[in-house]
């Protein structure tokens, strides 16, 4: 039996999950590594916590398969994407913690570039807005202010790039057209860096990784440094264009969403480059090895993070798997709207100076109000990157294709089926993500014969239809806005004497 591994390093965790040349999934392993938050706003990583949950699940799994006599055919990456790691070619050592894709500590810089009309460049090259989320302000705050010099040594990348070099033992610094075109560096009608924007964040392009295909042999393990393992790594895809192919939206115009810490909603846009859409992002969902396919990308940056607030920051739930059954003892919020925008709000509004809130509260509200507020808020999130979607590509995707932690419930699906107005539908694998780069890799090395079979494989476990009245949608997504707006710009705002 021939089986691939793939490697998930999300933003919490590190999952090493194994499927057998069906698709079917074996067996899987997941560590947590810690969270660290230096001052408001800012969040890190360390690398080596990161690579040492990667070690340990993969040498579980590892182990497993060999007890059961499989043979691994290939291992697959899967990462959270603009988190920036820069560590020393030669020691191999991080020579700075992580900075997280959620980390705010450079949208003063952000704004000042904005201020100066660099934004258009921007957007013309790589699809994206002046945001902290991205890498380059990241990098370039890494070597500005964080210590980080940029001598010979230096290798600056994101987590796909640092696991594949911990795994091939320092030699091979890789990464793919996903996971670059999220660090603002990468020009997508060149399909390389851009030498002009390197030099406007002052990154050595000789630092960053070689760019090649997502699904190849892109390099090898070392057994030493890889639980044993000598095995081609076969695949890399960013966890959410890893999810889209994993969900098998392999077609123009189908959609999926994820909802993790974040959530993101991909459209599948074909080979064609499109033009910029405001609020909205452009990204490279994969190349096979015979182009590039497009993606139309909204990013939210808190929905899982909402229910992880209520269970460590406000203590109203032990577990996240309490939420869906709390949020449901009620029939609604009783007015109550929660706007997550814990680290500011991403797609379609794009503005780092929001802040969280809380509105619509009486003395009748009570802990299931408010889960069932955090709940409508991951929906209601959802819709407005899918309308922005809708209106830029002028059709609505007629199904939504839903994974990650939260899709288990089935409040939030019906919720998700009624704002939006169309089908919702839940896979049999919920590990899409995981998925998405098992097949990459299982492709390049012939587990797979064709795009065809991951297609076949993909079977719904739950599909939900819309069934909500129509006016009542329409009054809830109105208070939702009206909620958002009064979020906006709120640390950036004079707060007066």
């Amino acid at each position: 039996m021939r089986v691939v591994l793939a490697i998930d390093a999300g933003t919490t965790g590190v999952r090493t999950f194994a499927v057998d040349d069906t698709g079917r999934p074996l067996r899987f392993a997941y560590r947590e590594f810690p969270q660290h938050f230096p001052r408001p706003g800012w969040v890190e990583h360390d690398p080596e916590e990161i690579w040492d949950a990667t070690l340990t699940t993969l040498a579980e799994v590892a182990g497993a398969l060999r007890a059961d006599g499989a043979e691994v055919a290939a291992v697959g990456i899967t990462n959270q994407r603009e988190t920036t790691v820069a560590w020393d070619r030669r020691s191999g050592r991080p020579r700075h913690r992580a900075v997280v894709w959620q980390d705010r500590r450079t949208a003063a810089r952000c704004d000042e570039l904005r201020a100066s009309g660099v934004e258009p460049e921007v957007r013309a090259a790589t699809g994206l807005v002046l945001d902290p989320y991205f890498s380059a302000t990241k990098m370039e705050w890494l070597l500005r202010e964080g210590g980080v010099v940029a001598d010979a040594d230096l290798a600056l990348g994101t987590v796909d790039s640092w696991l594949v070099w911990k795994l091939s033992g320092g030699r091979a610094h890789v990464t793919d057209p996903s996971n670059a075109s999220r660090t603002m560096l990468y020009d997508l009608r060149r399909g390389d860096w851009s030498e002009e924007l390197c030099a406007r964040f002052g990154v050595p392009t000789g630092a960053l990784a070689q760019v090649v295909p997502s699904a190849g042999v892109l390099a090898r393990t070392d057994p030493e440094a890889a639980a044993g393992l000598d095995v081609p790594i076969g695949g890399i895809l960013g966890d959410q264009q890893a999810a889209l192919f994993g969900q098998a939206c392999l077609r123009p115009g189908m959609a999926k969403n994820t909802y993790g810490t974040g959530s993101f909603v991909l459209v599948n846009l074909g080979p064609t480059l499109p033009a910029v859409v405001p609020g909205l992002l452009t990204t490279v969902a994969w190349d096979l090895g015979d182009g590039p396919v497009f993606a139309m990308e909204g990013s939210i940056f808190a929905t899982g993070a909402a229910v992880q607030w209520l269970r460590d920051g406000l203590g109203i739930i032990a577990e996240a798997a309490e939420t869906g059954p709390l949020a449901a003892q009620v029939p609604d919020t009783g007015g109550v709207v929660v706007v997550p925008a814990f680290t500011g709000l991403g797609s379609p509004h794009w503005d780092p100076w929001a802040r969280g809130a809380i509105f619509g509260l009486t003395r009748g509200t009570g802990r299931a109000h408010l889960a069932r507020a955090v709940v409508e808020s991951m929906a209601h999130q959802t819709a407005d990157v899918t309308d922005a979607i809708a209106d830029a590509t002028g059709t609505r995707p007629a199904e939504l294709r839903v994974d990650g932690g939260a899709s288990v419930m089935d409040l939030l699906c019906q919720i998700q089926a009624d704002l939006l107005g169309v089908s919702v539908a839940r896979p049999a694998v919920a590990e899409t993500t995981a998925l998405g780069a098992a097949y990459a890799a299982g492709l390049a090395t012939g587990v797979w014969a064709s795009t065809d079979e991951v297609e076949a494989a993909w079977t719904p476990a739950a599909t939900f239809q819309p069934t909500g009245d129509p006016e009542a949608v329409a009054a809830a997504r109105r208070r939702w806005r009206r909620a958002v707006e009064r979020t906006r710009g709120w640390a950036s705002a004079d707060p007066g004497p």
